[in-house]
């Protein structure tokens, strides 16, 4: 299958456990491989039979830096996917992966990654 993938998008969100994470915030980064056909856009030419990458990350941007606070970047991850697979008919699967640099935890690593893959029902 085909994909458009999203990688590498800077956002700034307030999500976490502690109280400290929902009144601060931090960087969060976001990647999305949305795998649907794209002969037809290849051979058309047309932005209206792709998705249109630069509205997919509005979506994704409104769903971190705007939306309801999730504790875990599981949630929030589930809710990006769920949110552009009602929103892009044309995605049967999609990837997606929330990473937290910074969380607020005495470790010395270079953050936590999640990523889930769901199919369209």
């Amino acid at each position: 299958m085909d994909k458009i993938v999203m990688t590498g998008l800077q956002l700034y969100g307030y999500h976490g456990v502690f109280p400290e994470e929902n009144a601060i915030g931090q960087r969060y980064q976001v990647d999305v491989e949305m795998y649907l056909p794209l002969d037809k856009p290849g051979t058309s030419d047309k932005i209206e039979d792709t998705i249109n990458y630069a509205e997919a990350y509005e979506v994704i941007r409104r769903i971190v830096e705007e939306e309801q606070v999730f504790k875990l970047i599981e949630a929030l991850a589930e809710h990006i996917a769920a949110v552009l697979l009602q929103t892009y008919v044309g995605i049967h699967e999609i990837t997606v992966r929330v990473v937290k640099p910074h969380p607020p935890v005495k470790m010395f690593f270079d953050g936590v990654k999640v990523e889930i893959h769901r199919k369209r029902a």
